[in-house]
């Protein structure tokens, strides 16, 4: 197909139609045809495609036929692809005509498979719309939504038509999580029709319509609050309640289970404390399913061999001519019942005090529960919130809680099977330690834990080595590397899980547990040398960083197993491993003592090489590049003599501000603070020729989010703002070179900080 359009000019039917039918070819079953079609796609020119796609979508016609409804709804498809590649450039791009063509297609009631495609490209396209965008058609887009789910509740009474009404509800829960309190004034519209939906949907066939929509109410009444959702808080908790009260009947596919989850998460972050009122009517039933111990049986292999795959049974091979069975039938609902209890805990805590000690005893069991993952996850997901709950009674009720948890919470790490809720269990451990705090591990717990620490990391050496040698046999192929690349991939997550408990332990216990960490150091160190891939590059320098940022000065002992390979790896072809060597080099020079001088000299001329790169911005690089900024403004602010502070200044305020790492850019945000309140020549610059910089550099940070109104530094920045509104001539030549975003992104901090 040619490039039509491309250069201006008006495509014409003929290019049209097969733009169409290559859209036909896009879902052709046959995967040649898809592939040739998928090849052709790519060579269309942006513009053009976007404008073909938008008339078949809008089924405009212009001498030709009507496209068919398969290439509308495959058009709408292709819309929400590139809504999703090309975001947020789309959006802002073709925000009107996207969002006015899918409004469109979705009132044509003649084709429902049509409507619903189109309902879903507007919930992608809505996801990276910016709110100040969608804002715009926002009346239209609630007028047009209102009118069709009062059309579809209409089919779903008449004759029980769904399929629409389903994608619809969703529509609308993503139209309110986008828009938030902008949809108050539409609540009254929706609301009334959202329930009686879920009121009439209880058929079997609805339950995946009641599911969604349940999730939608949970969604509006979060995005518009507390106070306008109270009017039918009473209203839609008995409904969730009905629901809920179904639990123990529902099957094990029953669609609704996972909306209900998410629904009543959203739930208790709506109404808070005043939902402990249903608490009581809540967690008995709920305990009751958690706690509901299923069918078991040992029987011969014989035996096993005889029962249907319908009769509801799992089983576990134990040798000798004998498996252990478990009826699955229930523990899906066990799942979601203990999950339901993990979001309790989370949002409720002191709502949630008195029933933390009978939910310890029942999760910490299930931690072996080893016929169903997501009971498992749950239990270990519980545990740092059920210990924050613990702490709201005092300090020996929570000693007596982690005395419950501790011991079997570890030994799950070493005797886990699977890798996804092993990484749970982990991430688990690093956040109770974060709770429990320095001591509150003894002797035989920190033992136990160093020696499984030490075998996986040992497993992770091993594991690598067995993969490059099924590299080398005969049977490779690209299915086998494909298969060896998720193996390996599994296992730099549960390494990047032993950095997280580690660096629990570095955070809490500082330089106390350097001795034991010993015993894992050679490890540590093979992460780190030059041939690792980098992934172990990755996550060897963090943990040394960690090192360093909890347990200086005595941190500097190490100090010869990563110097190097932190300065050589700045120059590392992986943005992830220059962030983690950068980071490091940032908190040598803010925490690590005199020791450090010569290195953190050493870093300077690295890091400065790095910014300067010319792709050192883009969206792979600029996280790492940001750390490196932020490293240079940390040595310059606690290590000065390292570096001539009067020579780099300039170049480091041309390089501000940072947008990416929040947490860099807000430190590198209170630097700039201390100059400027100091008067610090240089920063000023002379005749104040660097204050509608920093003006722009503040202005950017509020844009950006990165810096909240909570936040000591708004106030300080905001106080750098008024000081130079003092002079009238040299605030206008400040905001002169502002533009609107920015000038509004200004007032709105003097407004609040």
């Amino acid at each position: 197909m040619a490039a039509a359009g491309s250069a201006g000019l008006p495509a014409t039917v003929s290019e049209k139609q097969d733009f169409y039918q290559l859209l036909k070819n896009l879902i052709n079953p046959s995967c040649m045809v898809r592939r040739q079609a998928e090849e052709v796609y790519e060579n269309i020119p942006g513009l053009c495609k976007t404008t073909f796609l938008l008339d078949a979508v809008r089924n405009r016609r212009a001498g030709y036929e009507d496209p068919h409804p398969r290439v509308r709804a495959a058009a709408c498809t292709t819309l929400g692809q590139m809504a999703t590649d090309f975001a947020p450039s789309f959006q802002k791009k073709f925000h009107e005509i996207v969002i006015t063509a899918l409004l469109r297609t979705m009132e044509n009631q003649g084709n429902q498979r049509v409507q619903c495609h189109a309902a879903s490209a507007l919930v992608i396209f809505i996801e990276d719309c910016p709110k100040s965008l969608l804002v715009l058609y926002l009346e239209n887009m609630v007028k047009s939504l209102h009118s069709i789910l009062v059309i579809k509740l209409q089919e779903l009474i008449r004759s029980g038509t769904k399929l629409a009404l389903e994608q619809l509800v969703t529509t609308i829960a993503s139209v309110a999580d986008a828009i938030e309190e902008s949809f108050v004034p539409y609540y009254d519209i929706f609301m009334p029709s959202l329930k009686h939906v879920v009121e009439l949907a209880v058929q079997k066939e609805l339950k995946l319509l009641r599911g969604k929509t349940i999730e939608c109410i949970s969604h509006v009444g979060l995005a518009v609050g507390k106070e306008k959702f109270m009017q039918d808080a009473s209203n839609v908790m008995q409904l969730l309640l009905k629901t809920q009260s179904d639990l123990n009947t529902m099957e094990d596919d029953d669609p609704q289970t996972s909306y209900m989850v998410s629904a009543w998460a959203r739930m208790c972050k709506i109404l808070g404390k005043d939902f402990q009122q249903y608490l009581p009517l809540v967690i008995e039933p709920l305990i009751k399913t958690a706690s509901a111990k299923p069918d078991v049986a040992l029987l011969d292999t014989q035996d096993v061999e005889n029962m249907s795959d319908d009769d509801g049974w799992q089983f576990v091979n134990l040798g000798d001519q004998q498996s252990f069975g478990i009826k699955t039938s229930g523990l899906e609902a066990k799942a979601t019942a203990c999950q339901m209890l993990v979001y309790y805990a989370k949002e409720l805590r002191e709502g949630f005090v008195d029933y933390t000690e009978q939910v310890v005893k029942l999760m910490v069991p299930l931690l072996k529960f080893y016929f169903h993952d997501n009971v498992r996850v749950a239990a270990a997901e519980a545990m740092p919130f059920l210990l924050e709950c613990a702490r709201i009674r005092g300090t020996e009720y929570l000693s007596q809680m982690w005395q419950y948890i501790c011991d079997p919470l570890i030994k799950a790490i070493g005797t886990e099977p699977d890798t996804d809720v092993l990484s749970e269990i982990m991430n688990s451990f690093a956040k109770s330690i974060e709770v429990m705090g320095d001591g509150c591990l003894n002797d035989e717990h920190l033992e136990e834990l160093g020696g499984i620490l030490k075998a996986k990391l040992e497993g992770h050496f091993k594991n690598q080595e067995l993969r490059q040698v099924k590299r080398q046999e005969e049977n490779y192929d690209q299915q086998v590397e494909m298969s060896l690349q998720d193996e390996d991939e599994c296992d730099v997550y549960i390494l990047t899980k032993v950095s997280d408990i580690l660096h629990s332990l570095f955070s809490t216990y500082k330089e106390k547990i350097l001795p034991w960490f010993e015993q894992l150091l050679p490890l540590i160190v093979n992460l780190i040398c030059s041939s690792r891939p980098w992934p172990d590059r990755q996550w060897g320098l963090c943990i040394f960083d960690d090192i360093i940022e909890h347990c200086s000065p005595t941190s500097f002992k190490y100090v010869e197993y990563f110097r190097w390979p932190m300065l050589l790896n700045m120059r590392d072809n992986n943005p992830e491993v220059r962030q983690a060597a950068a980071y490091g080099l940032g908190v040598m020079a803010q925490f690590g003592g005199d020791d450090y001088r010569s290195l953190c000299s050493e870093a300077v001329p690295l890091l400065v090489k790095v910014i300067k790169c010319a792709n050192s911005k883009t969206k792979k690089n600029v996280i790492a590049t940001e750390n490196c900024i932020s490293a240079i403004g940390k040595i310059m602010k606690f290590k000065p003599n390292c570096v001539n502070v009067d020579e780099v200044l300039p170049h480091w305020l041309s390089w501000l501000p940072l947008h990416e790492d929040k947490e860099e850019a807000i430190q590198t945000l209170n630097f700039l603070c201390d100059l400027i309140e100091s008067n610090h020549p240089v920063v000023i610059g002379p005749n104040n020729s660097n204050l509608p910089k920093i003006i722009s550099i503040i202005a950017e940070g509020k844009i950006n989010e990165t810096i909240s109104h909570e936040d000591p530094c708004a106030k300080r920045l905001a106080n750098v703002v008024r000081q130079i509104q003092t002079s009238e001539e040299l605030w206008l030549q400040c905001i002169s070179q502002l533009d609107e975003d920015q000038q509004e992104a200004l007032q709105e901090l003097l407004n609040f900080a």
